[in-house]
């Protein structure tokens, strides 16, 4: 429902609301134009290349565009997945009101194998918007710049001074672009992040995430010397008990089970994973391969202690790979996301309305869960920004991080409804925690 305040006609908001769909092809296009820069992490080489984008499209709104880059020493692991300038867009367009931080984390995972058509070019299947990045979390971008407009246009009063959060390395990145703007002292006011769900519901945290990088070395000679006593160390077979070790201990791992409410579509609660993500070996039939990588993704509940996971695997390689001491074994943490904690607060009930109201939710629909998926909020948290509102795109069925990851144009158009009720002044005035005049 939508309420007046005292001197703003309800008109306004409607009419707005009625121009996001009809504008929607224009939030097509900015997607279309944010798709075609790879920004896959890793490596996140494009950082600058996407910033140059979101600056040209924010201009035109009146928002002032800063670069935040995170020194390399933070981030930078030697032999690590990663490499390039991590750069952050802070944009900002202050009027004296309280400020809503927009969040948006601008990198994707790689394209996986299995793509029917080009993941750096939007495609359109009907409704459906297909291309990488579409909705985890690109189309966001695109939906919250949709509402931003048709506001301006409509000439709608804004209850807060929206601050575009652009960030960098949330995909299970060891220091990502929020946690240095929050250690920094730069995130204001509080934050609506878009690396949620389309559906209705209230968020109760998530687990926190490792990725542990193993390094397995041998000694390369040429094959056809390998059965040669003393001739090579194959790093490849030497590290299959390892391999064999780390699978049997998913099983261990998964029986730790987190008080947090599971989501309505999950087979059972929550439990902790350990996976295999990554091996990479060898160069060719004629060398005995001298190294494999193999790259441990651990998913730990709120309720375990990173040290105590980290070190459960660490243990586990040191122990194995010493029952073979003519290889070397070294790992490496290249990737670290913390758990999110509970973050509800004060503005919680009016965003709860207002998605509500852009996706036709009744208020009795929403639920409260948790997610065994990460998020780089955690790091916010411990900044001293408890509360965290939560939204976006996300469905089970729009496979994110698998081929042909996709969004809807009806999704879009409800998302940016659902920004613009939270933002008008016009919208429940009544739930505005900052009680402010406008």
């Amino acid at each position: 429902m939508l309420t007046m305040a005292a001197g703003h006609p309800r008109e306004s908001l409607a009419s707005a609301m009625a121009l996001i769909a009809r504008d929607v092809e224009t939030a097509i296009a900015d997607l279309g134009l944010m798709i075609g820069v790879d920004t896959s992490f890793p490596p996140g080489k494009s950082y600058d290349a996407f910033a140059d984008v979101m600056e040209l499209l924010v201009r035109p709104l009146g928002f002032e565009s800063e670069r935040v880059v995170v020194p390399e020493e933070l981030w930078h692991v030697p032999g690590g997945p990663a490499f390039g300038r991590r750069t952050n867009v802070l944009a900002t367009r202050r009027s004296g009101k309280p400020v809503c931080g927009l969040y948006f984390h601008v990198d994707t995972v790689p394209a996986a194998p299995g793509w029917q058509q080009d993941p750096l070019r939007l495609t359109r299947d009907g409704e459906r918007l297909v291309g990488l990045g579409a909705a985890d979390m690109k189309g966001s971008i695109a939906a919250v710049l949709l509402a931003l407009r048709a506001a301006a246009a409509s000439g709608i009063t804004l209850a807060y001074d929206p601050m575009l959060l652009l960030c960098t390395d949330e995909e299970g990145g060891l220091y990502p672009g929020v946690r240095y703007l929050a250690e920094q002292g730069r995130l204001e006011g509080h934050i609506v992040n878009f690396n949620g769900s389309a559906d209705a519901r209230i968020w109760a945290g998530c687990f926190g995430l490792f990725n542990l990088l193993i390094k397995v070395r041998g000694q390369t000679v040429h094959a056809g010397e390998g059965n040669r006593t003393g001739a090579g160390l194959n790093a490849v077979e030497g590290a299959l008990p390892l391999l064999q070790a780390l699978n049997g201990m998913k099983a261990r791992v998964a029986q730790r089970i987190s008080a947090l409410p599971p989501p309505p579509h999950a087979s059972g609660p929550l439990a902790s994973q350990l996976s295999i993500a990554a091996v990479h070996g060898g160069m060719c039939g004629g060398q005995v391969p001298s190294l494999l990588e193999i790259t441990i993704c651990r998913r730990y509940a709120p309720e375990e202690r990173f040290e105590d996971a980290l070190e459960e695997i660490q243990s586990l390689v040191r122990d194995v790979m010493a029952q073979e001491p003519r290889l070397s074994v070294e790992t490496a943490l290249i990737g670290h996301l913390v758990p999110t904690q509970d973050p509800g607060g004060p503005h919680w009930p009016r965003w709860q309305q207002a998605f509500g109201h852009g996706f036709g939710y009744a208020q009795e629909d929403f639920r409260k869960w948790g997610a065994a998926s990460c998020s780089d909020f955690g790091y916010v948290q411990r900044s001293g920004m408890q509360e965290v509102l939560l939204g976006g795109l996300g469905r089970p069925n729009r496979n994110i991080h698998s081929p042909g990851e996709h969004t809807t144009t009806a999704d879009i158009v409800s998302l940016a409804r659902t920004v613009l009720a939270y933002l008008a002044a016009d919208f429940m005035p009544e739930l505005i925690p900052e009680k402010t005049c406008f």
